[in-house]
């Protein structure tokens, strides 16, 4: 599905896109019928799916005389469920495909349901194009993500990749949508460090609500307050904040309890997923902190899920809880 010097897009007789990376895959074939109703309006593509998507209908569509004008088109979905032997009909009737036509398979594989390789044998021969969508492995995200970064024109290097999946998750459509905005804001050419990604991909709450939990994590009382006084004004709830608090305090604990145990602080750093020196501070933090009081700060924590919930005493407001706990966690 290539352009062509003009801008008429070219169309190989069969492609056949399988994988493990469903969403990249609706992708495609979203793309590929957008395109074919470009090229020859809706009544010239024809879509086999669900029931419909048998290899024996699917041959005598391919084998059927049309009277449409310009390229016919025809989707089928679901043939990772197609046997070896069930391929045969569809094999002979591609061998024998009427000009003009392009047929374009999809499977959407799974670890115990795969396309059969007689399928992608028989595109081959048809003058087809094969092609695999697998979902990437999250230890390679970051590889990933500079490699994507490079075909938009951007030089990530590894802890910049690092910082964009640290900050967008494991995705690869939403780290792949990121990429683009960054290259729409930044330009061809720009090289991206760290720090840049964590400025430009977060949004300015998410930031701040990860600064509120480092804040009360280094103990720095005051400024813990300020943030948390910020996003109440910004709309921020109570219980959003009181969850990534506690999900940092808890982050932290595990940390502290694995450097008392003796691990190392690289191999901790190793599994965090984080930008270096992020990884680094929230180490040094937790170290600082120990594992015992970030236990209490976590117990802190959950009585006041627990009251906000009805379960003990409660305060005259969310918003006293909230900076009394602050205070004291963060005053340690």
């Amino acid at each position: 599905m290539s352009s062509a010097g003009s801008l008429q897009p070219s169309f190989k007789p069969a492609y056949l896109i399988h994988g493990d990376d469903h969403g990249r895959i609706a992708e495609r074939r979203a793309r590929l019928r957008a395109m074919a109703e470009q090229a020859s309006g809706a009544q010239g593509v024809e879509v086999f799916e669900g029931e419909a998507a048998r290899p024996e209908a699917v041959a005598a569509a391919l084998a059927a005389m049309t009277f449409a004008l310009g390229r016919r088109f025809i989707i089928i979905d679901g043939v990772e469920r197609w046997g070896e032997k069930a391929v045969a009909p569809v094999r002979e009737a591609l061998a024998s495909m009427a000009p003009e036509t392009t047929v374009a398979f999809f499977a959407r594989e799974e670890p115990r349901l795969t396309v059969s390789s007689a399928l992608k044998e028989a595109v081959r021969a048809a003058g087809g194009h094969v092609e695999a969508q697998q979902s990437v492995k999250p230890w390679e995200l970051p590889r990933w993500v500079a490699a994507r970064a490079r075909e938009l024109g951007l030089e990530l290097d590894h802890e910049a990749a690092r910082a964009l999946v640290h900050h967008v998750g494991e995705r690869q459509q939403r780290l792949q949508r990121e990429l683009e905005k960054l290259a729409l804001s930044c330009g061809p050419g720009s090289r991206l460090s760290a720090a840049d990604v964590e400025e430009l991909s977060a949004p300015s709450g998410e930031r701040k609500v990860w600064a509120l939990a480092d804040a009360v994590l280094a103990r720095d009382p005051q400024a813990a307050m300020r943030l948390y006084l910020t996003l109440r004004a910004q709309g921020e709830r109570s219980p959003g904040l009181l969850y990534w608090m506690t999900q940092r305090l808890r982050q932290a604990a595990e940390i502290a309890a694995r450097l008392d145990e003796g691990e190392p602080p690289g191999e901790i750093k190793r599994g965090l997923r984080l930008p270096s020196r992020a990884a680094d501070k929230l180490i040094a933090d937790a170290r600082r902190a120990g594992a015992e009081e970030l236990r209490r700060g976590l117990e802190q924590l959950a009585d006041l899920e627990l009251s906000s919930r009805g379960g003990g005493p409660r305060a005259a407001s969310e918003d006293a809880a909230m900076t009394i706990a602050i205070a004291r966690i963060a005053s340690r």
